[in-house]
């Protein structure tokens, strides 16, 4: 997901929520499409493609809007650096979509709000995490462990494991993006700059590891058509747009909150879609991360809640 930049805006209502859900339910689903348009075109390739494409909408409503002029020296060093972070993103996704489930690569990626949690927590003087959230950390990297516990479903997926640890990749790439941007001019820059450098980087690295690895066979087939389709039109361009919109208007705590439906989401889609089998490890461990993730990224304590009221 590309990363929201500093907002500070009224609380939630329900239209909001309305709209959360449906997002959530975009994002949770799109690995299980990935994953099901898998036998016809690459994961990596389908990424990589998606971004470049969806990269061309993006700058044509930052020149609607004029904010083009954004394009510059002061934004091209970050810029290029979020680009490359949130194209390795996709990297270490798409090949992990190759190896291990949509459900595993779910959980694993939407595991980088901790990270970034944890890495602002420890260099930015007002990020620093409460004791309650500190707490909230180890439960979720302790879910993390529970999780590489479990025996997967080696009969699918014999590198299981490798698939989970490119997914956990993701995530650091993922968590890296934000704490860049979190420093960088492009904190100050309109949304549709940042998601336009985002998926450029994503579209030519995601698409180059393609064509390196030699993962560049397309079977063309209705259902790739519909799958292209959607994740750039509905995904890539339209949702991001949307969260960013969001964005602007509703508080980015309270919408990042709403934001950890999106895991509990694609587990469905990968049980439903795909099939996929969820044993009793990875089931609690995916159950820590998420809840570990929720105490740190909000601070779910008495003390917390008072302190973050008003």
């Amino acid at each position: 997901m590309p990363q929201p930049q500093p907002s500070d805006r009224q609380p939630v209502d329900g239209r909001a929520i309305a709209i959360m859900i449906v997002l959530c339910l975009i994002w949770g689903t799109q690995q299980s499409v990935v994953k099901a348009a898998a036998p016809l075109m690459s994961p990596t390739l389908q990424l990589g493609l998606r971004s470049a494409i969806a990269a061309l909408g993006t700058l044509a409503v930052a020149a609607w809007r004029g904010e083009t002029t954004w394009l510059s020296r002061a934004t091209l060093g970050p810029g290029l650096l979020i680009g490359a972070l949130f194209g390795l993103e996709f990297v270490f996704a798409g090949e992990a979509l190759r190896l291990t489930s949509a459900s595993h690569v779910t959980v694993y990626l939407y595991s980088a709000p901790v990270l970034i949690a944890v890495v602002l927590g420890i260099t930015h003087r007002d990020e620093r995490l409460r004791p309650d959230q500190w707490l909230g950390v180890l439960i979720a990297f302790a879910g993390v462990a529970v999780t590489f516990l479990g025996r997967g479903d080696p009969g699918h997926y014999p590198a299981m494991q490798l698939g989970d640890l490119l997914a956990l990749a993701a995530a650091v790439a993922w968590a890296m993006t934000a704490v860049v941007l979190r420093g960088s001019r492009l904190a100050d820059a309109p949304a549709s700059i940042t998601l336009f450098y985002q998926l450029v980087g994503a579209g030519i690295e995601a698409t180059a590891m393609a064509a390196v690895l030699g993962e560049t066979t397309i079977h063309p087939a209705a259902r790739l058509f519909v799958a292209l389709g959607w994740l750039i039109l509905v995904v890539a361009f339209g949702s991001y747009l949307t969260w960013f919109a969001l964005l602007r208007r509703y508080s980015a705590a309270r919408l990042g909150v709403l934001s950890f439906m999106t895991p509990v989401f694609g587990v469905a889609a990968g049980i439903v879609v795909m099939g996929d089998r969820i044993d009793a490890g990875f089931a609690l461990g995916a159950t820590m991360i998420l809840g570990g993730i929720v105490i740190a990224t909000t601070g779910l304590s008495r003390r917390g809640r008072n302190s973050s009221a008003g």
